[in-house]
Formats: C-alpha cells, structure tokens, sequence
C-alpha cells in the first residue's frame, strides 16, 4: 500500500464527503494558522498522547505538517508503535494550499 497521500488525493476524497482521520502534527500556533479539521497533536507530544490514537490503530491514519517532513517522522513514529496504515500527505498543506 502507498503510504503517501497527495494533497490532490486528499481533497478528491474530501470533496466526496469521505471522512478520513487525520492527524495534524504541525505546532499549536500553525495549527490555529490554518487548519482543515485534523486533530492536532504536535510531533514532539505524539508519544505522550498515543492513546488518542489507539483506537484507529488498524485505520487509515493520515499525518500531515507544513512541508512533510514532521510528518514523515511522525508516521514512521507510528508505524514502529504497531499502527498499520498512516499515510503522509506529500507536499504537506503548502502543497495542499498549493
């Protein structure tokens, strides 16, 4: 399985009415920026508050940052914690504000 999503992917998905889950892992104050609806848990929180994420352990889990970098941590952060299906938003939301 791909474990990158575009930004074109995300927002076609979106655009359907689908809900994905999806984990904002930018900063509290990017976040407040601009958002689009992620739960927001900054990377370096992420370990101390994986059990907001237990339950979608075997789901679709998209991370997303400012660029995708973060979240490319973040999603091999969550892979080595037994997480089955996080997918990274390429480009991160400067490519989806693109």
């Amino acid at each position: 399985m791909n474990q990158d999503i575009t930004p074109a992917e995300l927002k076609e998905r979106l655009a359907k009415g689908e809900n994905p889950f999806i984990v904002d892992v930018r900063e509290d104050w990017e976040y407040q920026e601009q958002n689009i609806g992620a739960l927001n848990i900054p990377l370096g929180a992420l370990p101390d508050r994986l059990e907001e994420l237990e339950d979608h352990k075997n789901d679709e889990i998209i991370v997303h940052c400012r660029s995708g970098a973060r979240s490319a941590s973040a999603r091999a952060f969550l892979q080595q914690q037994g997480f089955t299906n996080v997918r990274n938003l390429t480009g991160g939301i400067m490519a989806y504000n693109g």
